[in-house]
């Protein structure tokens, strides 16, 4: 009976081939008499599977070949000091060469995908760093005293904590040579900001970049490098006008450009409003010179700020109004439909759209990023591929990287194309809907929107579990009604306020844009009074401490296995997406002090109390949310304060403050000393009174080489972490006067 039984299941094999997968293991039953027989059967049955999962994934292998690249870049981007090229090319040749080699032989996948993988990993370290040596530009130094600035308006930026912004073309600066001088410059000027393509002359304090606000946080100097923004100058009178030679034909096409996209700002808040079209001028021309403070508070507290960043949304949404406007005015006009194919017109004027848009826009860096995927879809329209697949996506972004591999780096990117991976990989998987026929209009109507409902319910969720990770390791912050307001927001934006702002925008230079910017208008109002609403619920967000540095790089690798990866083995991806959410935290600094010591904070009872209320807001703000703690000011009492110092008078805190530039005297310095354990110095202390010998003291000599600095007490003392053990030695790592630095709070 055994042969027989077994003679029977070969000819069912035979009959029924191999099948999805099922194999040969598929059809052996248990043995209870054979338990070792039984084992075996498990493991071919184990084998079998796995080898169907591998098979499933012939096609998609390919996808990785991007996230290699960006391997290969973040590495170089994590590394402390600045690595030469020669070494990173010849690894670049060298592993691409064997991956080809293999190739070209008929080597196994099993040898050719990790020679690929290799050498995307390979290219991506040496095409960030030919990057670096392609955009280095001088970056200013601290200089001593004020001085003159001289140069061309190029654009109005967004409004810091002190004043406008502009970023200028700087032409001369005194007291720095050609070649010391920087190619851009962030410039806070005091009243009204000049326009873009005057020429100004601005008496100021300059300063390089700002460094991190913290060890490991955020890299503003980083960022202003890859723009080309080599450092910031604070104004300290009026601007008045300069004479300076023609400008280069570039730079004044840039400035006439921006000029236009500042006038058109100006026009539509001239029709809605400083309020409505505060926000409504962001979301066409980038500039937020009009936005409340208190809106945007309200729009990242309810998770909609991302409407505000002219990123993928807003091109999705621009490029897809256009494609299926024009392709819909083809299909109404037989005489055209008939002779030309109304699909790739329509994806012609789409590309048409989303370039125009960007330039519009100002064309920041998520514009760009979002134009380049936006181009790969409407390409793939002309090839006559599918559109969105994740093989687009993996084109878009090895674009992306080739040009900007800086990128890998930035929230922006990587929050983007998780949530688009995540996107595509739902409608990879989601079922195709039938169409029911006969169906009377009014019962096809609500199926339709209950259709609609679950969809947007469904991609709004999986978007911001994409996302998550990402959003709670930059911003710390967890808007608990975000799903609630993006649900509520979406229809308005994408049927209403985008398509009407964009014909609006359009029509605006002809003046006819007022109907449908009066449009425009209301569904800003309406989406502010969602955000407004959903910001003010009780516990509306949630803050949460970043993990260590390493975490995020692993949650970004499960986040893409779950959406690249095809079959159920996906689903290992999960506990590595979640590594953000459960890894668990380090431990609390005990105190902050931020650069050169102009300010300072300690933990306690999960608060963060400030010596300095109203004092580098931005900065120990960051610093705090990163922590996971709640900002506090200090109390009043148990404090003396005057001009330059602030110190405890019973012991409350472990800090005292000098952050005047001027030396303390012996006598300011042992009362500090006697005051707290840690004393935090501006200036460059030259001799220490006995009462410092069992303090820690920190000086100008201290926080020029680090940076701001983490503390925490130990049974043997202080253990430190400055910023620049984080950041290391890279040419973007240059320290200024806090003072003078805007990080953009």
């Amino acid at each position: 009976m055994g042969e027989g039984a077994k003679r029977v299941t070969t000819g069912v094999e035979e009959a029924e081939g191999m099948g999805e997968g099922s194999g040969r293991a598929a059809l052996i039953a248990p043995d209870p008499l054979n338990p070792s027989a039984t084992k075996a059967g498990i493991s071919e049955r184990a084998v079998a599977w796995l080898r169907d999962q591998a098979a499933a994934q012939s096609l998609r292998w390919r996808l990785w070949a991007p996230v290699a690249f960006g391997g290969g870049a973040a590495i170089y981007f994590a590394l402390k000091t600045e690595p030469p090229l020669w070494p990173l090319a010849l690894a670049a040749v060298v592993a691409a060469g064997a991956w080809l080699v293999a190739r070209r032989v008929g080597a196994g996948r099993a040898v050719t995908l990790p020679l690929m993988l290799l050498a995307f990993l390979a290219l991506g370290l040496a095409v960030a760093k030919v990057r670096t040596e392609r955009v280095a530009a001088p970056i200013a130094a601290a200089l001593a005293e004020p001085t003159v600035v001289e140069g061309w308006v190029l654009d109005v930026d967004s409004p810091g904590d002190r004043g406008h912004r502009v970023v200028l073309a700087p032409v001369r600066i005194r007291g720095l040579a050609r070649e010391e001088t920087p190619i851009r410059l962030r410039a806070t000027v005091r009243g009204e900001p000049p326009r873009p393509g005057e020429a100004i002359r601005l008496f100021a304090i300059l300063n390089p970049p700002p460094p991190p606000a913290s060890p490991g946080a955020y890299d503003f100097g980083r960022n202003a490098f890859f723009l080309g923004m080599g450092g910031t100058a604070f104004g300290l009178g009026e601007t008045r006008a300069a004479a300076l030679p023609e400008p280069p034909d570039g730079l004044k096409r840039t400035m006439a450009i921006n000029a236009a996209r500042f006038a058109l700002a100006e026009r539509i808040v001239a029709r809605l409003g400083e309020r409505t079209g505060g926000i409504a001028a962001a979301m066409v021309t980038g500039h937020e010179t009009w936005i409340a403070r208190e809106d945007l508070d309200a729009m990242r507290d309810s998770g909609l700020a991302h409407i505000l960043s002219i990123s993928g949304l807003h091109m999705a949404i621009v490029g897809g109004f256009v494609f299926f406007g024009v392709r819909l005015g083809v299909a109404a006009w037989p005489w055209l439909a008939l002779r030309v194919n109304g699909k790739k017109i329509a994806a012609i004027a789409g590309l048409i759209a989303v370039w125009s848009y960007l330039v519009v826009s100002g064309g920041p860096p998520p514009a760009q990023r979002a134009a380049i995927t936006a181009s790969v879809a409407f390409a793939a329209i002309l090839l006559d591929r599918p559109a969105i697949t994740m093989h687009a996506l993996a084109v878009a972004a090895m674009i992306v990287l080739l040009i900007q591999p800086e990128a890998i780096v930035t929230p922006g990117f990587q929050m983007s194309f998780a949530a688009t991976a995540a996107l595509v990989a739902l409608s990879e998987s989601w079922p195709p809907r039938p169409r029911d026929m006969g169906v009377p209009w009014p019962i096809a109507a609500v199926q339709n929107v209950r259709h609609w409902l679950v969809v947007a319910v469904v991609a709004s969720l999986v978007a911001g579990l994409a996302t998550g990770p990402f959003a709670i390791q930059h911003f710390n912050r967890a808007a608990v009604f975000g799903l609630v307001a993006n649900l509520a927001t979406s229809p308005i934006a994408d049927f209403v306020m985008m398509p009407m702002l964009a014909l609006g925008a359009a029509l605006e230079p002809l003046g006819l844009g007022a109907p449908f910017l009066w449009v425009a208008g209301r569904g800003v109002d309406a989406m502010l009074a969602v955000g407004r609403w959903t910001a003010g619920l009780p516990g509306a967000v949630v803050t949460v401490a970043s993990a260590p540095d390493f975490v995020l790089p692993i949650a970004f690798l499960g986040v893409l296995f779950l959406c690249l990866w095809k079959g159920r083995l996906r689903w290992l991806g999960l506990p590595f997406a979640c590594a953000v959410l459960v890894w668990p935290r380090a431990e609390t600094p005990t105190l902050w002090i931020g650069d050169a010591g102009t300010n300072a904070a300690w933990s306690e009872d999960g608060r963060a109390v400030v010596v300095r209320p109203g004092v580098r807001e931005f900065a120990v703000d960051l610093w705090s949310r990163r922590r996971g703690l709640q900002l506090t000011p200090r109390p009043a009492e148990g404090w003396a304060c005057q001009r330059t110092a602030c110190a405890p008078t019973d012991g409350a805190a472990p800090v005292a403050l000098w952050w005047g530039k001027r030396e303390p005297d012996a006598v300011q310095l042992d009362g500090l000393c006697r005051a707290a354990e840690v004393v935090s110095v501006r200036a460059v202390v030259n001799a220490l009174p006995p009462s410092c010998a069992d303090r820690l003291v920190l000086d100008g000599v201290d926080f020029a080489g680090g940076g701001a600095v983490e503390l925490w007490r130990g049974g043997d003392g202080w253990r430190a972490l400055w910023t620049a053990d984080v950041r290391g030695d890279r040419p973007w790592s240059r320290i200024g006067d806090p003072d003078v630095s805007d990080t953009g709070g």
